[in-house]
């Protein structure tokens, strides 16, 4: 499937300094005061604020000016009754002083974040000019950009044309699979553009929400593939303020203690897997956090609130609640990927999800299969990568 074809074009975007001048009124009553603003700065440690100097920072205010634009059109008119085939190919081109950003998919997506219970005000404000956002220092191989909303909620990462064509191609059977299982570990992907400046080539990029977030105690992050070839990180030296993501062969040794929630972890891992594998996906992670919980978090007897929510068809009594994820409300606005055992918070979701298994992937296999004969690696059938990766939570948890 093809990337559509340029769809409307608006002559003139609406001016992002409205809309800054528009969300500082709507958002008075929830101005951050002094202690606030202290305590976010320090859940920023390891992360870069991208400022003026920053190599990145123009192409931020062009994301940030055309990302507010874009989503006051689904402010203005929320799609409305069932959805269409329309809403999955739909490209709006908006033009901007410098640069065009063009929405894809714009109505599902708009109605798919209105399943999660995402406020398009709070996405604008979040997304928009009102404050920088942050980058990282990826591990990652790829040479996309990395970026992170200000409020760390929402991820932002630079795709190429051939990966936004398979997420396209996929978006309708994505949507179902989420509807079928709401608490599903896949990435919740929220939005995709593309961005041209001037008469330039376009760049796309993807939005979703942050599998890290609330990201204020995490003490460790993981990307896992269940593989050794390429998958350890050197780790920043001890004190460093830098944030890394480490890989599998970092994880050695360390264990994710889920008690009775272990057994709805493996199947959702079954259930999401299978469906990527169906689509013949492959060369996704497993990203992985936690934290330590606090006393009064242990447990549901605490002060913290839990509930039993239902994640696979089929469940019926409560004798079943010991296989259903025990969620966090209602502190945890991104709950979807959290999950508590008796002592730690774990953060899960399965991200990356546009590579599949075509010709370029079957050569790439056969070369690796000659480099690193009896080593594991991530170029292999979808089949043996779903199996693979779903064998290393069950022998990696308890």
């Amino acid at each position: 499937m093809a990337v559509p074809s340029p769809g409307p074009r608006e002559a003139l975007a609406p001016s992002p300094e409205a809309g800054r001048r528009g969300a500082t009124s709507s958002s008075s009553r929830r101005r951050r005061g002094l202690l606030w603003r202290l305590r976010d700065r320090q859940t920023r440690l390891g992360l870069f604020e991208i400022g003026p100097r920053h190599e990145l920072h123009g192409l931020m205010t062009m994301m940030q000016a055309g990302l507010w634009a874009a989503t006051q059109v689904s402010v203005d008119r929320p799609p409305t009754g069932l959805p269409t085939q329309e809403d999955f190919s739909e490209v709006l081109t908006q033009v901007h002083e410098g640069f065009e950003l063009g929405t894809l998919a714009g109505p599902a997506f708009a109605r798919l974040r209105r399943s999660l219970g995402l406020a398009e005000e709070d996405y604008q404000a979040a997304l928009g000019p009102g404050g920088p956002y942050l980058q990282f220092l990826s591990t990652s191989k790829s040479k996309a950009s990395f970026f992170l909303s200000h409020d760390q909620r929402f991820f932002l990462k630079t795709q190429r044309r051939r990966e936004v064509r398979v997420l396209l191609a996929h978006l309708p059977r994505y949507v179902q699979h989420l509807q079928r299982h709401p608490h599903s570990l896949l990435a919740r992907l929220l939005g995709v553009h593309s961005l041209r400046v001037a008469q330039g080539k376009k760049k796309y990029f993807i939005i979703m929400q942050s599998v890290f977030y609330p990201a204020g105690r995490i003490a460790e992050r993981y990307d896992i593939k269940g593989c050794e070839v390429s998958r350890w990180v050197e780790p920043a030296p001890e004190g460093s303020p830098i944030v890394l993501v480490m890989k599998d062969l970092n994880f050695q040794g360390k264990t994710m203690n889920l008690g009775p929630q272990r057994s709805w972890l493996l199947r959702q891992m079954e259930l999401d897997t299978t469906f990527l594998r169906e689509l013949r996906v492959l060369d996704y992670s497993l990203l992985l956090a936690f934290q330590q919980l606090h006393e009064d978090e242990q447990g549901q007897g605490g002060s913290v609130i839990f509930r039993v929510a239902r994640s696979m068809l089929g469940a019926q009594s409560p004798d079943e609640q010991s296989s259903q994820n025990r969620r966090l409300l209602p502190d945890g606005p991104n709950a979807l990927h959290v999950l508590d055992g008796p002592e730690h918070r774990y953060f899960l979701g399965l991200v990356d999800l546009a590579t599949v298994y075509g010709l370029r992937k079957r050569l790439e296999h056969l070369w690796k299969t000659l480099r690193y004969p009896g080593r594991t690696f991530s170029t292999v059938s979808p089949g043996c990568y779903a199996q693979r990766l779903c064998q290393w939570v069950e022998a990696h948890s308890e």
